[in-house]
């Protein structure tokens, strides 16, 4: 083969080669790694939102449905961290699923800390 052709035939190789890795569908773990994290602010508007309201009041169809408290009420303020951790993490009834595999201890904390600031 002459050189030229040698050269030629290479370039398109490596061409073909990072086209194919450019447009192979990236893993799930390797999707979530390059997505930026969530605030808690946009974990709580995602997850807790649709029961418990944007403000904590528990004031939308859902939450009325199901008699959610206020998060921000005196009575749901004085929970202890870990009793907020283990509701969170668990679920709470038959009406609130557990987040702590989706979610994991970290960011329900921040969470936590987020709708506690709710209630200021």
């Amino acid at each position: 083969m002459k050189p030229l052709l040698k050269i030629s035939a290479v370039v398109i190789l490596c061409g073909i080669t990072v086209l194919a890795i450019a447009f192979t569908p990236a893993s799930e773990a390797a999707r979530a790694a390059a997505k930026p994290a969530d605030s808690a602010q946009d974990v709580y508007l995602d997850k807790c939102a649709v029961c418990h309201g944007k403000d904590g009041s528990g004031n939308t169809v859902k939450g009325r449905k199901l008699k959610v408290k206020d998060l921000r009420a005196p009575e749901s303020q004085k929970l202890s961290e870990a009793e907020m951790i283990e509701i969170a993490s668990k679920g709470k009834g038959k009406d609130m699923d557990g987040f702590e595999k989706e979610l994991g201890k970290d960011m329900i904390k921040q969470v936590i800390e987020y709708y506690r600031g709710l209630a200021k």
